[in-house]
């Protein structure tokens, strides 16, 4: 199939909105001390919820399963809660909906947000990010492979925060996965790019990486016809 509109996927927590910050507001909110004590099981969680460091980060790994339970029980008794999410970069999400428009993609935004009160996880997710400047986004809510997700949406570009999506897109399909890492990392960020995984901070540098690896698909498709004008 032919097609000339790049595929792009952005995942939401980590990436672009603050899920750790509003977790760690809610461990604030039930426990006074949980900054002073450690996990000493950081890989456990409830069952039924997304492991801890998959979207909590940092605040999440220094709970006990017991303590993230608590955490995960009062943010899914709060009404809309997805709403309550600071963007990580206040501007990113509005840049995306300008070079989308500029540059005729389609975006589509993927999570695997558990549910709350109130809305449903889409239509919260789909009026925050109309909130924070993308106008009609189109949100996939979906727990399962995200390599499996890449191929049947045919991306061409899976930003995301997390090295298993990555690796998982970079295996099924022909997709540029791109690590967002706030934090750099120099064995990981090594390890995913001899990988063939493209590593940056934040989701407008993303968009840089986006655009030069476009450029350059483009400049060899041109090379390509004409060396086939030519032979022929």
């Amino acid at each position: 199939m032919n097609r000339h509109s790049l595929r792009v996927a952005f995942d939401l927590d980590g990436v672009l909105a603050d899920f750790a910050g509003a977790y760690e507001r809610i461990a604030d909110e039930l426990f006074s001390d949980w900054r002073h004590s450690a996990n000493t099981s950081p890989d456990s969680a409830s069952s039924e919820d997304p492991q801890p460091g998959d979207i909590g980060g940092e605040p999440a790994r220094r709970l006990s399963p017991g303590r993230q339970a608590d955490v995960w029980k009062r943010l899914r008794a709060t009404v809309d809660f997805w709403l309550t999410l600071d963007p990580i970069d206040p501007v990113a999400i509005a840049k995306i909906q300008e070079q989308a428009a500029h540059s005729g993609w389609d975006v589509f935004f993927v999570t695997q947000r558990p549910t709350t009160a109130g809305s449903t996880v889409q239509v919260q997710t789909q009026r925050w990010l109309v909130e924070q400047g993308f106008a009609l986004p189109s949100v996939i809510v979906h727990t399962g492979s995200r390599g499996r997700l890449a191929a049947a949406l045919d991306l061409d570009f899976l930003v995301d925060d997390t090295v298993q999506h990555c690796v998982d897109a970079l295996s099924l399909t022909d997709a540029t996965p791109i690590l967002v890492n706030a934090q750099p990392d120099p064995v990981t960020d090594g390890n995913a790019r001899r990988l063939g995984i493209e590593v940056c901070t934040g989701p407008r540098e993303s968009l840089e990486l986006i655009g030069r690896a476009s450029a350059r698909g483009k400049l060899r498709s041109l090379v390509g016809s004409a060396r086939t004008l030519l032979n022929r």
